[in-house]
């Protein structure tokens, strides 16, 4: 496979909780894309000159990166992504002193300081997931995505890059959601920009826009994809449980009123107030 490989050490401001962030990775990953095996979270890499897998190993200091690389231009490219994955330019300092300031947040923060906000390293390829995973279950979404890889993915080394263009009448799925991945497909192609230097709100009013696109659908993707750090989720249902668990309100436009204390950093409330239900994306595998 690729001709260049190197290591470095990624380093970030601390603290830095690794649960939820590799935790969620982990959970959520895509067969033959990703995988997380023997301590190291690996995925494969679409980058400007070519193509790549990293390999990232946490560690109390650092996050240990390894990667294979098709073009050894593509190295400083390759590491961008990787920090941005992991959310690693953060202040969690700032944010946690930030979400502390509300007293039912507090105690979430104390128990995990430094929660980061797992993101991903292909804007594109997280649309399309989190449309295969419209109403549908973490595991349900990674069969409808593995599917997809195996019918139309393209090998690098001994894993896939995630395809991003397919017909969508190949999807084992409703109709109405082959339509709208039709219109987000369309729309890529189209010039809607979800990397993580694109403008925000041109990319939710377009999204907001699509047929399908609720407002779950379209934070997730500001949240993941653009690294919006105030992407909020108020009807996601493990949002509505903790909240309600805590205290806080619970019904969306209540909660929405209640977390403009949190902003801007209300994608970092989600990861807390997701961390209080016991769901595999919040830790790592033993």
């Amino acid at each position: 496979m690729p001709p260049a490989t190197f290591s470095e050490q990624l380093h970030f401001q601390a603290p830095l909780c690794p649960d939820n962030l590799f935790g969620h990775l982990i959970a959520t990953a895509v067969p033959g894309v990703e995988e997380w095996r023997n301590g190291v979270y690996r995925r494969s890499l679409r980058l400007p000159c070519g193509f790549g897998i990293a390999s990232l190993r946490p560690f109390p200091d650092h996050v240990e990166c390894t990667l294979q690389l098709s073009d050894s231009r593509d190295s400083a490219s390759a590491l961008d992504l990787c920090r941005f994955l992991l959310d690693l330019d953060a202040d969690p300092l700032a944010i946690d002193a930030a979400l502390s300031a509300d007293p039912l947040l507090a105690p979430l923060v104390s128990v995990a300081p430094g929660r980061r906000v797992p993101r991903t390293v292909d804007g594109a390829e997280f649309a399309i997931r989190a449309v295969l995973g419209q109403q549908v279950s973490t595991k349900a979404a990674r069969t409808h995505a593995a599917r997809l890889v195996a019918a139309f993915g393209t090998p690098v080394g001994d894993l896939y890059l995630f395809p991003l263009s397919f017909d969508p009448a190949a999807l084992a799925m409703p109709e109405s959601r082959r339509r709208t991945m039709a219109a987000l497909l369309d729309a890529l192609e189209s010039g809607l920009d979800l990397s993580p230097g694109a403008d925000r709100a041109v990319a939710r009013e377009w999204l907001s826009s699509l047929p399908g696109f609720g407002p779950w659908t379209v934070e997730s993707i500001l949240m993941r994809s653009l690294g919006d750090p105030d992407a909020f989720l108020p009807t996601d249902l493990g949002i509505r449980l903790a909240a309600e668990a805590l205290g806080l309100p619970s019904t969306p436009a209540a909660l929405v009123r209640r977390s403009e204390a949190w902003r801007p950093w209300r994608a970092y409330a989600v990861q807390h107030l997701w961390a209080t239900g016991d769901h595999e994306v919040n830790r790592i595998p033993a």
